[in-house]
């Protein structure tokens, strides 16, 4: 098995795990939030602005914006699955740790929380 795909089963296994442990409260708008795999940041993000060893990315509107839901390009969390195993200095626990990371810190930007509003939930 190539060694991206094998990333990207970890990652979308993480990600998974993390949908089902996540607070009622907070579940209920995970599901609005797109999920998508890449192995490095894309040219377009780079022209924008976004630094080439990223580990993930919200795009879209937050739960916060005025006008959710309406007119706008749905939310997404990219993560960037070659950046992360770099970070993770390619030790598989530690990729899977940083995936959640990542994850929980770009859902929090769709929510409108701040770090430690994550970490007072104990998301991290």
């Amino acid at each position: 098995m190539k060694r991206e795909s094998t990333r990207l089963r970890i990652a979308r296994g993480e990600v998974e795990r993390i949908l089902r442990s996540l607070p009622a409260d907070l579940r209920r708008f995970a599901d609005d939030v797109g999920v998508a795999f890449e192995d490095t940041v894309a040219r377009h993000w780079l022209d924008d602005g976004v630094e080439p060893d990223s580990l993930g990315l919200f795009s879209g509107p937050s739960y916060a914006d005025e006008g959710y839901g309406v007119d706008f390009e749905p939310p997404l969390i990219t993560l960037f699955l070659a950046n992360l195993w770099d970070y993770a200095e390619e030790d598989e626990a530690r990729f899977r740790r940083e995936v959640r990371i990542t994850y929980l810190h770009e859902f929090g930007h769709f929510l409108g929380l701040e770090e430690s509003d994550l970490k007072a939930r104990g998301l991290l």
